[in-house]
């Protein structure tokens, strides 16, 4: 892993958006079985605080983990942990604009990376710090990692 220290720099960032449909929700609750009222029966969610069906929260999460798999730090990172914090709801119809950033590059290829979605007023709806470990795919100590398990 000697040398991949150097390609990661403190400050570098990602960004991604997109919006969230109800067909979104439906098709993730479908696969995971959240079928929680709030995210898909409208009338049901008139009634809570939130007067109207929010996304889950971990669908929005995925915008984040889809930066980490493809943009920064890219194909072959481990998804190590993440302290997140949901700090407002995402409403159906709303876009969402993820942001990662390194924080720390530490050794044996293991970045800290603060994580936040904002949505389109700017208002932050996730926030957190994830660890991730980039994989030396160029055939060192970690090339093949990424098909072990455990």
């Amino acid at each position: 892993m000697a040398g991949m220290e150097g390609s990661f720099i403190l400050g570098r960032s990602a960004t991604a958006r997109r919006a969230y449909h109800a067909d979104d929700v439906q098709r993730y609750v479908d696969m995971t079985g959240d079928h929680n009222p709030i995210h898909v029966d409208a009338a049901y969610a008139a009634h809570t605080m939130f007067g109207r069906p929010i996304v889950p929260g971990p669908l929005v999460l995925t915008l984040i983990t889809t930066l980490f798999a493809n943009e920064l730090p890219g194909p072959g990172c481990i998804y190590l942990s993440h302290d997140i914090r949901f700090v407002r709801p995402v409403f159906i119809g709303d876009e969402v604009v993820a942001t990662v950033t390194i924080s720390e590059v530490m050794p044996k290829g293991h970045l800290i990376l603060d994580t936040v979605c904002a949505n389109s007023d700017g208002l932050v709806v996730i926030e957190g710090h994830a660890r991730v470990k980039v994989l030396d795919l160029r055939g060192g100590p970690d090339a093949g990692a990424r098909h072990r398990t455990g």
